[in-house]
């Protein structure tokens, strides 16, 4: 008995869709990184009483917390709607310490980030308007004949209504 060889079509159409099938396969790739959460804290450096934002980026997550010896808790979630940032903000505690605070940064997922805060002695600066500027002499003077001349004004607008009646 002897072995037949398979037919010469067959074997050229296999080759064909083993060419074919090499040529669109597509390209096995590793799966994709998992990058590490990245956090900021802004300004790096507040007065007792300031505000500062907590920005969290990279978590799984679609809200998180940040924790500090400086503020305590606070809750971060996401600003806008692919949720890829997580943002939030705290208030110094009036009597934190100055120097350094770790701000713990928590996805939620057991992934966790730590930066630091640094607490500058002082207290945070009010909104004031630019009323404690320096003085300008031109402008106090300016304003003292403006205010004096609405003054002379009135008095004369009244003492002169006065004597018709």
């Amino acid at each position: 008995m002897t072995a037949k060889l398979p037919n010469r079509r067959l074997l050229g159409l296999a080759a064909a869709t083993l060419a074919v099938a090499a040529a669109t396969a597509t390209p096995v790739t590793a799966a994709p990184s998992v990058t590490s959460p990245t956090a900021t804290v802004s300004p790096t450096s507040a007065a007792p009483g300031s505000r500062v934002s907590l920005t969290l980026r990279g978590c799984a997550t679609r809200a998180a917390r940040a924790t500090s010896t400086a503020f305590g808790d606070a809750r971060l979630v996401p600003a806008t709607g692919d949720g890829t940032a997580l943002f939030g903000s705290a208030t110094v505690y009036n009597n934190a310490s100055t120097g350094a605070h770790s701000v713990t940064f928590d996805c939620g997922d057991g992934s966790r980030i730590t930066v630091s805060l640094q607490v500058t002695p002082g207290a945070a600066r009010g909104g004031t308007g630019g009323s404690i500027g320096g003085a300008n002499p031109a402008l106090i003077a300016v304003g003292g004949t403006l205010a004096a001349s609405a003054l002379g004004a009135g008095v004369w607008v009244m003492r002169r209504r006065t004597r018709t009646t």
